[in-house]
């Protein structure tokens, strides 16, 4: 009953209540405003226990009630819930249906490891929820994870089971990456060829970029804009919002080798050009012409149409400026506008499109490099590089997600040892994730309210397959999304050893739902990758 993951703020044994059985005889009573939670549970624990769970008004010991209390929105909010587990009933009260739904994750883990699984492992067992009372809420909107699937393509169904994952654990907003120079994966009608030709490499580099390895084989793949559409409607229906992200003006190979116009053809012939296959930052940007510009806002006009969340990701990183120093058309730009440099062409280019979001209604986010040049008020950033952009632009006014490499980047390795595959970074232990903190000190109160949540990040250069994304996500996404909900002490001070009492229950729910993850006692075999070469960073990572 106390192994629940993340920690809720309040949670008691009321054992004297008694449990709560489900049997045929279980209905789901679905008050106004939850009758989705009442249908993901029908599917959930439908299969898992075998039972119909039909909607209806049962008597006592018969019923799950949901039910939405605005009342309790007050000091719950939307995401927050109160459940209640006794002989007579199961009651789960949300100050908005999001915090239905979270209070019904809940529900779930209390039911047993079994509970996760897609089909009855022993029919006929009994299903006891034990008398239980838990009143949550969570301490940031922003719960995210990052998906990188243009270095490595995820097919549809493995984005849906990340969701259901996410789902699991309380996390509520997906950061979509969809193009970059190895690939272009979301389907844009106008423009076909950014997946006739984007969407695939002819090969891969096998490891680091520094790795003498190749994969000599295509590799590709995106979602037409129906795939889309069914990703945004299976988060909406879990309470996750999926943020895009097309990647401008650097990361944008995979775009210039389908229209090469969009690159800088002064300098270099970009109708050579094909998709990258190999890994780093790449010189090939994108030109800072009108064409460009109406370009991408033809791709940002069918994006919107797909994604009816608040926030676009516009990438904004690691534009190398080798080619614009070298083009005339930069250059006249450049002079044309007073930018005085290269980066401020590249602030130039981003508060473009932070403007024509903005009046679609809209909300630009970037990652931190983004500041450099100036922010619109109404653009937020996502502190990549460390601490110091996040601080930056929260004491400017702008809102922040927290998301340092250093911290939480779980392509980085999770051990020294020799058999971690690729290993990538420095590396971040369970614990190491588990201490993570979200609002730097320096901060004050005022400040520290832009701080909208932190974001877990997981670029796939080196994760070939989801079994590769599981082994680096998990366990540390478990961590991670404790440090995101749970309204934990300060890191130093924060009870590890109880996080592991939890764990060893909660690997059984990962057990049960298929995760590849890293036993804590090591790689198994077949997760290893011998010889195939990383870029593993020594040392304790900076703090910055």
């Amino acid at each position: 009953m106390t192994e629940l993951i993340p920690v809720p703020v309040t949670v008691r044994d009321v054992g004297s209540a008694g449990g709560f059985v489900l049997d045929e005889t279980t209905v789901i009573d679905a008050g106004p405003g939850t009758g989705a939670t009442a249908r993901w549970l029908r599917g959930v624990l439908g299969a898992a226990t075998g039972l119909a769970l039909p909607p209806g008004a049962g008597d006592d010991g018969e019923t799950i009630r949901l039910r939405i209390q605005p009342e309790d929105a007050g000091h719950l909010g939307p995401e927050g819930y109160k459940l209640y587990v006794n002989g007579d009933d199961i009651t789960i009260h949300g100050g908005g249906p999001a915090g239905v739904f979270w209070g019904a994750q809940t529900l779930r883990q209390l039911l047993g490891p079994d509970a996760f699984r897609r089909a009855p492992v022993a029919p006929g067992r009994q299903w006891l929820a034990p008398g239980t009372f838990v009143e949550d809420t969570p301490r940031f909107a922003w719960r995210g994870l990052m998906l990188d699937v243009a270095r490595h393509f995820m097919p549809k169904e493995g984005v849906l089971r990340y969701l259901d994952l996410m789902a699991a654990h309380k996390l509520n907003v997906f950061h979509f990456h969809l193009t970059d120079d190895q690939g272009w994966r979301v389907e844009i009608k106008r423009y076909p060829k950014l997946t006739e030709v984007g969407s695939w490499r002819a090969r891969t580099k096998f490891g680091h970029r520094a790795s003498p390895l190749w994969e000599e084989k295509p590799h590709g793949g995106f979602y037409t804009q129906d795939d889309i559409r069914e990703i945004v409607a299976y988060a909406a229906e879990r309470h996750i919002t999926v943020v895009p992200e097309i990647d401008v003006p650097g990361h944008s190979q995979a775009a210039i080798a389908a229209y090469p116009e969009l690159g800088n053809t002064d300098v270099i012939d970009t109708t050579s050009l094909s998709v990258w296959d190999t890994w780093g930052i790449n010189k090939n940007v994108l030109a800072p012409t009108d064409n460009t510009l109406r370009f991408f806002e033809g791709v940002f006009e069918e994006l919107l149409e797909l994604f009816p969340g608040e926030f676009v990701h516009v990438g904004g990183d690691e534009c190398a400026k080798d080619q614009w120093q070298q083009s005339p058309t930069a250059q006249a730009r450049i002079a044309e506008l007073g930018l005085g440099d290269e980066d401020g062409l590249q602030s130039w280019f981003i508060r473009h499109f932070d403007t024509w979001l903005t009046a679609r209604g809209r909300r630009l986010i970037g990652w931190d490099e983004i500041l450099e040049g100036g922010l619109a008020p109404g653009a937020a950033v996502s502190s990549w590089r460390g601490y110091a952009g996040g601080i930056t632009a929260a004491r400017a006014g702008h809102d922040v997600v927290m998301c340092p490499e250093q911290q939480v980047y779980l392509d980085h390795r999770q051990h020294g040892g020799a058999d971690e595959p690729v290993p990538i970074g420095y590396v971040r232990t369970l614990e190491d994730v588990f201490r993570f903190e979200p609002v730097p000190p320096e901060l004050s109160p005022e400040e520290a309210r832009h701080v909208l949540g932190a974001q877990a990040n997981l670029w796939t250069e080196v994760m070939e397959d989801t079994g590769r994304v599981d082994y680096q996500a998990f366990p540390r996404l478990v961590a991670f999304a404790e440090v995101a909900w749970s309204a934990l002490p300060a890191p130093a001070e924060r009870d590890f050893a109880d996080f592991e009492r939890r764990m060893t229950a909660h690997y059984g729910r990962l057990d049960a739902l298929g995760v590849g993850y890293r036993s804590p006692a090591g790689p198994h075999p077949w997760q290893r990758r011998p010889g195939v070469l990383g870029r593993p960073i020594e040392g304790t990572p900076p703090n910055v």
